[in-house]
């Protein structure tokens, strides 16, 4: 056998054992990208309904808490708090709400800013509050 046949017999198997792992590769990759995607559950969190229990307990007219409540949780006047909302939502896109890829919105600008500045007020970090965002917002 000559050196060249040799070569073109190492290539050829070569060729065959790089494309048999290549798919098999592929095909684990894609399964457990599609098996992923099927184990994820959806959890209803009612973030309109959040938005409107927020501005109800504390910005509308007859809201459900007074405004020395409101004081004493944030720590400044329901005018300024406004003010900072609204600021904050014009000039940084994270406090703009979106629509998440699924086509729903996301949190509103107002539920933003209340759990930052409620983290501010109180010195507390993003993790340590997950939980209570929740809580705070959706109850």
């Amino acid at each position: 056998m000559s050196s060249s046949s040799s070569d073109e017999v190492f290539e050829e198997r070569f060729d065959e054992v790089f494309e048999e792992i290549f798919e098999d590769t592929f095909t684990n990759r894609v399964e457990a990208q599609t098996s992923n995607q099927r184990s994820r559950a959806y959890i209803e969190r009612n973030r309109e309904g959040g938005q409107d229990r927020l501005w109800n307990d504390y910005f509308s007219e007859d809201a459900t808490f007074s405004s020395q409540i409101f004081r004493r949780r944030f720590r400044m006047n329901k005018d300024l708090f406004l003010r900072i909302v609204y600021g904050l939502s014009e000039n940084f896109p994270f406090f703009q709400q979106r629509r998440y890829a699924t086509g729903r919105f996301g949190l509103s600008a107002l539920q933003k800013c209340t759990e930052a500045i409620r983290m501010l007020a109180y010195g507390s970090a993003a993790d340590t509050v997950d939980e209570y965002h929740c809580t705070f917002l959706f109850t």
